[in-house]
């Protein structure tokens, strides 16, 4: 039995979303100021975009994405446990998918790395606003949270389908 349920993370997560939200239509310098976006930017070798240090209409912009997420996830999260589940079952892989897909362009097309742009005929090439510490960060700690909670939720079913079936037994036992 898991300490923490899927339904618990996932909550976490969403009150998680809003309060970014917060901070980025606020003061999104709180955000890129932050040890862990250094942390990860500097270890995978990804600048700190200056766009970050004042508030911009592509902050509010990422604070709206951020607070419908947020607030769409909590309405999923009070639906009927069965639709939940159903639900959350097939929207955390392909979360999850999406995520590796932002982290491997992140690091796989970043300055210098194995499929960059070896070119310099454009100066801003389709995606190289992705190339950053703050999108990488947020992948990856988010990657990392969707995969507890696929991990969780799988777990959560198996123990369901035990109990199911030693219900069933001792059913028929008594028969």
């Amino acid at each position: 039995m898991a300490v923490v349920s899927a339904f618990t993370i996932i909550r976490g997560l969403a009150l998680f979303h809003v309060t970014l939200a917060y901070f980025f239509l606020t003061d999104p310098k709180i955000i890129a100021d932050q040890n862990v976006v250094f942390l990860l930017g500097e270890s995978m070798q990804l600048p700190t975009p200056r766009d970050f240090n004042k508030p911009s209409a592509a902050t509010a912009f990422i604070a709206l994405i951020l607070a419908f997420f947020g607030l769409s996830d909590l309405a999923a999260i009070a639906l009927p446990d069965e639709v939940a589940e159903t639900y959350w079952g097939t929207q955390t892989p392909v979360r999850l998918l999406f995520l590796f897909a932002v982290i491997g362009y992140t690091f796989m097309f970043k300055e210098g790395a194995m499929f960059a742009s070896r070119s310099r005929e454009h100066a801003f090439n389709t995606g190289e606003g992705l190339k950053n510490s703050i999108v990488f960060t947020w992948a990856f700690l988010e990657l990392a949270t969707w995969f507890w909670v696929f991990v969780t939720l799988r777990d959560e079913r198996r123990q369901k389908a035990v109990r199911l079936a030693e219900k069933r037994r001792a059913e028929q036992g008594t028969l």
